[in-house]
């Protein structure tokens, strides 16, 4: 058993570095536990390697900027576990993790949950066809091998990180086919209602129209309108098909990326038994937290896109605004002191927050997308399609829990969190009812897969001590 800690920090992102940068400032004892290697997370994979082998600078200085994250981390003492796996959260506070080989305790008095974000899942025809993968796949490749596509790999999709990734493609040499761009021209009318945060957050869109004009120079196709989106093929992806204006096209093509945005990664505060809210703009359910990151349940915080997407930035304020919550609830600061102190915290995140509503109209996801046709496999796992879903509906089904017992449904080892959205976006459609209303899976323990003798080593670790 290792701690007790003052703060528990579970994740390496920008939200994790930052809470534990500041809470070891603020005078708390701090352990930071990440899956990876290195600190970073996703958005800053790797960047620690890249500089010293000068590869940072071609992923831009958004990337780079990282370094200062991971700089400050190692020099703040805090007591790091990384190739660590989180696979157990006690309300109370207690950790349990892995590293592969055997189980160990953490106890802290209070938890952050800084898990980032996952992609949202992208159920079209085709998607389980070996050959198509996400973005976000893709692009730890890149970070952690260098791994560029080949000119026969297509994009399919919309938002920020898709037009980053195919911009930083391109950057380092490498090319993809073409990008079907799925975001729809409807959502540009809303345009004029976010003025004021385009205008603050206009270093944001320059950077989004710095995307777009490298990928035009190179001569990279972009299809914009696009309605839907198949791929081809049986044992390996053969081709693509898209839709635009009814008229369906169709490529050859060697491999398929998807990206419809991101959601929080909400799995760890479900099964801590968090409060959770449905977020209309982004279309994703997220954890009820006050400014600080405070839940319901006294001993978890919550900083970062598991929280709600609002960027690398964005999350670092969090990350520092939920370590001064921390400190307050453990009686470290008091109110006046926190809120002092959380002044230039909270008025870094509003310019970095300001063009948020605007994004999440722009890249808003289709309605098809929510709620696929009858064919598509929803669940990979056990293999249950769009069609079976609104059956058991037919014969009485209400719920994602009730589905379990109807389908199989999110029984399978990812526990839910590839068919989760999609199954909510399903039932809601069949139901004529909101998503809140349909609501989420209820995540049982462990939380990642593990094995008898990963468990069993907690018991010698109790005989031991």
């Amino acid at each position: 058993m290792s701690g007790p800690f003052d703060l528990v920090v579970i994740g390496g992102g920008p939200a994790g570095m930052a809470a534990a940068v500041q809470a070891r400032q603020l005078g708390l004892s701090v352990a930071l536990i990440d899956e990876q290697a290195a600190p970073g997370g996703q958005i800053y994979r790797g960047v620690d390697r890249a500089e010293a082998e000068g590869r940072a600078a071609a992923r831009g200085a958004d990337y780079r900027h990282g370094l200062s994250l991971t700089q400050a981390l190692r020099a703040s003492g805090a007591t790091a576990f990384f190739s660590s796996q989180v696979w157990q959260v006690e309300p109370d506070g207690r950790v349990f993790i892995t590293d592969g080989k055997a189980s160990q305790l953490i106890e802290g008095r209070r938890v952050l949950v800084a898990v980032g974000a996952m992609e949202r899942p992208v159920a079209i025809p085709g998607w389980t066809i070996p050959g198509v993968m996400t973005v976000g796949a893709a692009q730890i490749l890149h970070k952690t091998i260098g791994m560029l596509p080949d000119e026969g790999v297509w994009i399919a999709g919309s938002g920020p990180l898709m037009l980053y990734y195919a911009a930083e493609v391109v950057a380092s040499g490498g090319r993809v086919a073409g990008i079907l761009d799925t975001a729809s021209h409807t959502n540009l009318s809303t345009l004029l209602s976010h003025a004021t945060g385009a205008l603050r957050g206009w270093r944001y869109l320059a950077k989004g129209m710095g995307y777009l004009a490298r990928l035009r120079l190179a001569g990279i196709r972009h299809v914009k309108g696009v309605e839907a989106v198949e791929a081809v093929g049986v044992s390996k992806l053969e081709g693509v098909r898209w839709r635009v204006g009814g008229q369906w096209s169709e490529a050859i093509a060697t491999g398929l990326l998807l990206h419809e945005g991101v959601i929080p990664n909400t799995h760890m505060t479900s099964a801590l038994g968090c409060s959770h809210d449905w977020n209309e703009a982004q279309h994703c359910f997220q954890p009820r937290t006050d400014e600080f990151g405070a839940t319901d349940v006294e001993a978890i915080f919550v900083a970062g896109d598991c929280g709600g997407i609002g960027g690398a930035r964005v999350a670092a304020c969090r990350g520092r605004l939920a370590a001064l919550g921390v400190a307050a609830s453990l009686g470290r600061l008091d109110a006046s002191e926190r809120d002092r102190l959380a002044e230039p915290v909270r008025a870094e995140y509003g310019e970095h927050d300001a063009v948020r509503g605007l994004l999440d109209a722009l890249f808003a996801p289709r309605a098809e997308l929510l709620s696929p046709a009858d064919d598509v496999i929803v669940c990979r796992c056990e293999g249950v399609s769009a069609g079976r879903i609104r059956e058991a509906v037919s014969l009485g089904c209400r719920g994602p829990n009730q589905m379990k017992a109807f389908t199989r449904c999110g029984m399978g080892p990812c526990q839910g969190r590839m068919c989760g959205p999609t199954v909510t976006g399903v039932l809601a459609d069949a139901l004529g009812v909101p998503p809140a209303e349909v609501g989420r899976f209820r995540i049982r323990p462990p939380l990642k897969p593990l094995s008898l003798g990963e468990l069993a080593s907690l018991a010698d670790l109790e005989r031991a001590g």
